[in-house]
C-alpha cells in the first residue's frame, strides 16, 4: 500500500515537472522561500497620480494580495512577527523588489508541510 502511494506521488510530481518551465519551477520555489520569511524583500506603495511614495516596508516578508488589501507579513524576530494590512485603491498600488539573491534550484520541487496547520494547537479546559 505505501509503494502505490509513494509511486503514485512521485508520478504526479513527475507530470507537474515535465509541465513546468523552469522558470515556473524557481518561481514556485522563491515565493515558497519568501512565505518562510527566508528572502528579503522591499514593498513600496505609491500614489499612481501623484507618483509620491507612501509607504515602504522591508524584511523578510510574506506577502497575500486580497484584492483591495495586501496583508504583509513580516518576521521581525525568533517567533516573532508583524502583519499589516494595506488598502489598495484606483490610485493607490504596490511594488515588491527581492533586495538580496537568494538561492532556487530549478531541478528541485519544493513542498514545505507545517504540521502545526495539519494538526491543530489544541487548547484543553476541564471542568474544577
Amino acid at each position: 500500500m505505501k509503494k502505490k502511494i509513494a509511486f503514485a506521488i512521485i508520478s504526479i510530481m513527475a507530470i507537474i515537472l515535465t509541465a513546468c518551465t523552469e522558470a515556473d519551477t524557481v518561481s514556485h520555489n522563491l515565493s515558497k522561500a519568501a512565505d518562510s520569511f527566508e528572502v528579503q524583500r522591499r514593498v513600496v506603495f505609491f500614489n499612481g497620480i501623484t507618483d509620491k511614495y507612501l509607504l515602504t516596508i522591508e524584511g523578510l516578508c510574506s506577502i497575500t494580495d486580497e484584492g483591495n488589501q495586501l496583508e504583509v507579513t513580516c518576521k521581525v524576530g525568533k517567533d516573532q512577527y508583524k502583519k499589516h494590512f494595506l488598502g489598495l485603491s484606483d490610485n493607490v498600488s504596490y511594488f515588491v523588489e527581492q533586495t538580496d539573491a537568494a538561492y532556487a534550484d530549478a531541478f528541485h520541487y519544493r513542498v514545505v508541510f507545517r504540521p502545526e496547520t495539519i494538526v491543530p494547537d489544541i487548547d484543553l479546559q476541564t471542568s474544577n
